[in-house]
């Protein structure tokens, strides 16, 4: 318990520095419409107390029974939200409806929702990972846990909602990263991958002139959506910026050098030879691990292409 009152208060201050239009780690997110209408929004710094109010709160607890459960039946659960969050909820919501554009409630409540909807998946991966163990049990009688209760407080933590709140947030404040960071993360845990991806384009027109977001974009390709060419050309990007950085250029030959693995396993010598041709060309020393991989590997398709 103690822990996730730690996290609270963290979650709070990154957002408290995101919607001030600055990343959570200090640095300066843009002039944009968090600036426009900072003393414009009554409704969003009340939202923003009952936030800090929140991460110092207790967290919820059951409610008593009243009367004896039936055999089997397991206690009510605690609420989802703490009475504070649910003030600050609403107040964000009011701030969203008195004024549209204002991009700080959005990402406010957007963040605040999140915390839940990941800490709801969680439990339910567990969920689901206990029915299946349970599978045999439950083949001889035994009942099988029952899924999380909904919210009774009726608040909508659904995916979608949070993800449009970012997305709200991220157009209504053309020039600070901190939503589109937000999004990113967010969307990758729960994979919605087209909304990651979209926030990771956005995020390479907001960082100018910068290798980052190309990095970031390429890692994404290449371990979440399993896109190695996709990587790849994100990758060349970043290297416009910084054509000497050597940590990229050992991810564009890595990635030649798997697929050049993976046509070579496949007998496919012809594909095999270009992988491994186009690798060498990112490999500054050759006596390196990936130098002399590629080396090898350029040997055996010479010796079986010239029999």
């Amino acid at each position: 318990m103690a822990a996730r009152a730690g996290r609270g208060i963290l979650l709070l201050a990154a957002l408290a520095a995101a919607c001030q239009g600055k990343t959570p780690g200090g640095g300066p997110g843009g002039e944009g419409g968090a600036a426009r209408t900072q003393a414009e929004n009554p409704a969003y710094d009340e939202g923003m107390s009952w936030a800090r109010k929140a991460a110092l709160a207790p967290l919820p607890t059951p409610p008593p029974v009243l009367s004896p459960l039936p055999k089997g039946a397991p206690p009510p659960p605690a609420p989802e939200f703490k009475p504070e969050e649910i003030q600050a909820i609403s107040a964000y919501e009011r701030a969203i409806a008195a004024v549209p554009d204002d991009p700080r409630p959005h990402l406010a409540l957007a963040q605040m929702l999140a915390s839940h909807a990941l800490r709801r998946r969680e439990v339910e991966e567990q969920l689901a990972y206990k029915q299946q163990a349970s599978k045999k049990k439950a083949a001889r009688g035994k009942p099988t846990p029952p899924p999380p209760t909904p919210d009774p407080g009726g608040v909508d933590f659904s995916v979608p909602r949070i993800v449009r709140e970012y997305q709200a947030a991220i157009e209504d404040d053309p020039s600070n990263r901190a939503p589109v960071e937000a999004l990113i993360n967010f969307a990758v845990e729960v994979k919605q991958l087209d909304a990651a991806e979209a926030a990771l384009q956005e995020l390479v027109k907001r960082v100018k002139e910068s290798p980052e977001p190309f990095l970031r974009y390429g890692d994404f390709m290449l371990a979440v959506k399993k896109d190695p060419e996709g990587a790849i050309e994100q990758y060349r990007q970043a290297l416009i910026w910084k054509a000497d950085d050597e940590g990229t250029r050992a991810k564009v030959a890595g990635v030649y050098i798997d697929m050049g693995s993976e046509a070579y396993a496949k007998r496919q010598y012809a594909t095999a030879q270009v992988n491994f041709t186009e690798a060498a060309k990112y490999i500054t020393d050759r006596g390196s691990p990936q130098g002399l991989k590629v080396q090898d590997y350029l040997g055996r398709l010479h010796e079986i292409r010239g029999r």
